[in-house]
């Protein structure tokens, strides 16, 4: 005698009524999927496409199809193209290792109970509001070798021996340019880190306290699994933000001086735009997908797993 095991009946309608709830909102979703793929989409297919091909982007000159000839140039005769790697390798690294921890930290504190917490708050987002091109002008000012604020503090307190043309040095302009960049973004990610704060159980934290667990502990084991989804968006976010870094360098060294604080994104508008070889352009852009997914993805696909366990 066999037992044939059959769903619930509420489950069996519950199915049944999926296919035409998501026919439903077709309709709704229509408009923004189409601009969606017209607006991103497209442009990233075309890109992939430009970088098989030779063109100087006037509207009158045909495509050639090159084939991986852009690609063999990029990695064989462009030292620029290795440099701008390294350089966006070196900021997603500094970024997930020195704003985050920053952003975390303020969190902390921010979320206790004490006067003016909500006016440092928006004091530590504000910048985050600024656009980038915005900071970049401000922090040029800062870091002006003559009448900067930051070497006229410098000589008066007496340090006046680490004054520096902070974006006129190729071994200091590329850092410098990031210390720019924390102060833009730690906010942001602070503001990320406080929401999922709010999300910890209170009972836990107590009964981790009333165990005699010590401040650590309690942070270790009570707070950080409490934050895990929250971290995930933060970490992506800013591996995402990091490779596309552009407008903070174009205003304040354009990659320079010697190509010393040149980015992938950076270079790849300027092989477009400037050099008018759209087609390398258009295979750095590429390499630049590529290499945000082989760091996006993975990490998204451990963090899944993890959940699922």
């Amino acid at each position: 005698m066999s037992v044939v095991a059959t769903a619930p009946p509420g489950q069996t309608r519950t199915r049944r009524r999926q296919p035409r709830r998501f026919a439903q909102a077709i309709p709704y979703l229509l408009p923004a999927a189409i601009l969606y793929g017209w607006f991103l989409l497209y442009p990233i297919i075309d890109s992939v496409r430009l970088s098989f091909q030779e063109w100087n982007g006037f509207r009158n000159s045909p495509r050639q199809w090159v084939g991986l000839d852009n690609y063999k140039r990029l990695f064989t005769a462009d030292p620029v193209f290795w440099k701008a790697a390294t350089n966006s390798l070196i900021w997603v690294v500094l970024s997930l290792a020195v704003p985050m921890i920053l952003s975390l930290l303020l969190a902390l504190a921010l979320n206790r109970k004490m006067r003016g917490r909500n006016l440092f708050r928006s004091i530590f987002y504000i910048p985050a509001v600024f656009a980038s091109i915005t900071v970049a002008a401000m922090w040029s000012w800062i870091y002006n070798p003559n009448f900067g604020a930051l070497n006229q503090t410098l000589e008066a307190i007496g340090l006046g021996s680490l004054k520096h043309s902070w974006l006129g040095e190729p071994k200091i302009a590329f850092y410098a340019i990031f210390v720019a960049s924390i102060w833009q973004g730690v906010g942001f990610n602070m503001v990320l880190f406080l929401a999922g704060l709010q999300q910890v159980p209170n009972d836990l934290v107590e009964a981790a306290k009333i165990d005699g667990a010590s401040a650590w502990q309690r942070f270790w084991v009570v707070v950080m699994p409490a934050l895990r989804p929250t971290t995930v968006v933060v970490i992506i976010l800013t591996i995402i933000n990091s490779l596309k870094v552009f407008d903070l360098i174009v205003g304040m060294t354009a990659g320079g001086p010697a190509q010393s604080s040149q980015v992938l994104a950076l270079w790849s508008y300027t092989q477009s735009f400037s050099n008018h070889t759209f087609g390398q352009g258009g295979a750095t852009a590429t390499v630049l997908l590529i290499m945000s997914l082989c760091l996006v993805v993975p990490y998204l696909a451990w963090s899944m797993k993890g959940d699922e366990k």
